[in-house]
């Protein structure tokens, strides 16, 4: 499994494994929790993707548990987690309606509750989720700031933000922002002509890309775009799945996609991506379904 450096001293594996449906489990014991973050190991996948909100604010305590039980599984994992929304469900059920808070209040108070759920010293990638639009970017920015020199956090970045977003946040800071995690998929191809991939790319920034399955459409869905999956996955031994992700990896600005399921065989399938190999016709094969017609 190749590995990725976001900053000089923090480095990721090129796939990760999204834990938003751990909560959905039937099964969200130590134990299972274990066998899944297990199963990403043995393939080299060693980050793991949460957010306080996962859940409906419990993943990250599903998570702890697990590591509570089993102590020697931090070492060998990167852990990413995201705040800002507030939506009125679990802790936040007397709000009155889902907003963003990107204060320091909020986000202090967030980063806190993160570390004592998952029961860990530091969070090695906080994400703010989604912009905000009463963001202000001076007490923002300072707060990432401190929570970087502080050591509760190893890097930040932002998750669905778009390029002007970006330079708003990172105006206001000294620590470079590390990733954009935004959606990315065959079902999702927005990004690679509205100026986000673009952007990133030419500064060298290395994209997280949610939801690379299209929420699970790419797997059960049909037409064009799956007769097109099936068919290269059929001539290279893989599922849908793999041709879908390594049609994301196969794009220069090196995306990281996140990966989620609560099916132990299908994570144990995650790095199937890895090897399909895609030529320029076979890829714009997949772009011309997903586009709906023939490119320009």
């Amino acid at each position: 499994m190749d590995r990725i450096s976001l900053t000089p001293d923090l480095e990721f594996s090129r796939l990760i494994y999204g834990m938003w449906r751990v909560g959905d489990d039937t099964d969200t014991s130590p134990a299972r929790v274990e066998a899944k973050i297990q199963a990403c190991l043995d393939q080299g996948i060693t980050t793991f993707d949460q957010a306080d909100i996962y859940g409906g604010y419990v993943a990250e305590a599903i998570l702890g548990a697990a590591l509570k039980a089993n102590p020697s599984l931090r070492a060998r994992m990167e852990i990413v987690t995201k705040c800002d929304i507030v939506a009125p469900i679990g802790r936040y059920a007397d709000k009155r309606v889902k907003y963003y808070d990107t204060s320091r209040a909020h986000i202090e108070a967030s980063v806190e509750t993160s570390l004592r759920d998952m029961g860990i010293e530091h969070i090695d990638l906080l994400l703010i989720h989604r912009p905000d639009p009463l963001l202000d970017q001076h007490e923002t920015g300072q707060v990432l700031d401190d929570l970087v020199a502080a050591g509760k956090v190893r890097a930040v970045g932002v998750s669905n933000f778009r390029p002007w977003d970006w330079e708003l946040l990172q105006s206001a800071m000294k620590t470079p922002l590390a990733t954009n995690q935004i959606e990315i998929s065959l079902g999702e191809i927005s990004p690679f002509t509205n100026g986000d991939l673009a952007f990133h790319q030419r500064l060298g920034h290395r994209l997280m890309a949610w939801s690379p399955l299209g929420g699970g459409s790419l797997m059960t869905g049909s037409g064009a775009v799956a007769e097109r999956l099936d068919a290269i996955a059929a001539e290279q031994g893989v599922d849908r799945a793999a041709v879908a992700v390594a049609f994301l990896l196969r794009h220069p600005a090196g995306i990281l996609p996140v990966l989620g399921t609560n099916n132990l065989e299908r994570i144990r399938r995650i790095s199937d991506a890895l090897k399909v190999r895609l030529d320029r016709e076979a890829w714009f094969t997949l772009y011309e379904a997903a586009l709906g017609q023939e490119v320009p």
